[in-house]
């Protein structure tokens, strides 16, 4: 049920299937064949503790021009997203054009237990506040109407960014890649935090938006979950997530720990590198796999230019691209011990942010240094549509 705020495309977000690790399967004909698991924070209703505003239905309709075709931001399996505008003193409806720009995600009525990650969203977003976390304003739960109001994010989500090709955009940055990478870092970190405890659980570069300054936060938290207390090492749950991204262990025991949010990202990270998608099957045998085929390039030195995206030539060091790579890397350790925690990654993360005035000679494989590709580059990219809501993933069969 990933957010995404920008152009106008209609498209389906990554379904969540999944079986209880007590063996129930709750598999349906319809697409959205599971969700969360009730948690301390999402069971049963709104925590009355949440400073959020709550939004009656008609106010909605009003701030969305009764949810016109024209509004429409995206569409997902959770239902569909709008753009609106309120007063950003009272919140109330606004004159389009006028106010506080809002993304107003309409739960479709027919989503198969949708409720419960709706819930799940409110409970979570609602409790936490962090610059690297989309900001939640309030929920509208009147009747049988169930609705999300988000800040806008106008860059729309990294995914796009990366993958979308098309002669009328330049790519997104090697310097503003490593800013998104931080940006998600942070994010990861403060939920996996001693205070905090949450694991997220769906990483992926469609839940990562970015702002109109690249700054990344992410969204969509209906599969979020508590991490373990006490004296216990992991959380077991059904299996959920999206093809690709899922640790190994997860997939094999439901076991869940903040170690698995780890794994994810670091085939996000590779993918930012790369400038490829985790999972492809138009790419030729032995490279469907991001992960698989990139690994063995990963700790070399000079064999992991081999992953790095070509369209970044020029824009890199040797030893920053070795960095990087290093770090997905460790992140995409088979044994979640030899993980880093995501602290440690934003720690590694921010030496790798060079100030202009002293950033080096940048690498190129031919020898000569190109023009590095400034932010600005990608004004005409996001008018194009480049922000748009993300194409669909593959689910995570039943397990």
């Amino acid at each position: 049920m990933g957010v995404c705020f920008s152009t106008e495309i209609k498209d389906k977000s990554s379904f969540h299937t999944g079986v209880d690790t007590d063996g129930n399967d709750h598999s349906t004909n319809s697409s959205k064949v599971s969700s969360v698991p009730p948690t301390p924070r999402s069971e049963g209703e709104i925590l009355q503790s949440l400073n959020l505003k709550s939004f009656s239905f008609s106010d909605l309709k009003t701030s969305t021009r009764n949810f016109r075709p024209d509004s429409v931001l995206g569409e997902g399996g959770f239902g569909s997203v709008f753009k609106g505008w309120i007063d950003e003193q009272s919140f109330a409806a606004t004159k389009p054009g006028t106010g506080m720009v809002i993304a107003v995600k309409k739960l479709n009525q027919e989503s198969f237990q949708g409720h419960r990650e709706w819930l799940a969203e409110v409970n979570y977003l609602g409790q936490f506040s962090h610059p690297n976390l989309v900001q939640l304003i309030g929920y509208c739960l009147e009747d049988e109407q169930r609705l999300l109001v988000y800040e806008f994010m106008p860059r729309g989500s990294l995914e796009n960014h990366l993958f979308r090709r098309g002669s009328y955009f330049q790519p997104l940055s090697w310097s503003l890649r490593l800013k998104a990478a931080l940006g998600a870092a942070k994010g990861l970190a403060f939920l996996h935090s001693a205070k905090t405890k949450v694991i997220y659980r769906d990483f992926k570069t469609s839940n990562v938006l970015l702002d109109s300054n690249y700054n990344a936060k992410l969204s969509d938290f209906g599969l979020a979950k508590d991490g373990p207390i006490g004296d216990k090492s992991h959380v077991s749950t059904r299996v959920m997530g999206t093809y690709g991204y899922t640790a190994p262990e997860y997939l094999a025991t439901g076991h869940l720990t903040s170690k698995s949010d780890v794994y994810s990202f670091g085939v996000v990270l590779l993918e930012m590198i790369s400038g490829q998608r985790a999972i492809d099957k138009n790419r030729q045998f032995g490279k469907h796999s991001l992960v698989e085929w990139a690994k063995p390039y990963m700790a070399h030195k000079r064999k992991v230019l081999r992953v790095i995206d070509s369209r970044l030539e020029g824009q890199y060091t040797l030893e920053a691209a070795h960095a990087v790579a290093n770090i997905s890397y460790r992140c995409l350790s088979i044994e979640p011990r030899f993980r880093p925690s995501m602290a440690e990654v934003v720690k590694e993360l921010e030496k790798l942010q060079e100030p202009k005035e002293t950033r080096p000679r940048r690498h190129s494989s031919h020898g000569t240094r190109t023009r590095r590709l400034s932010s600005g580059g990608l004004a005409a990219a996001d008018d194009a549509g480049l922000g748009a809501y993300p194409r669909p993933q593959a689910s995570l069969p039943s397990k």
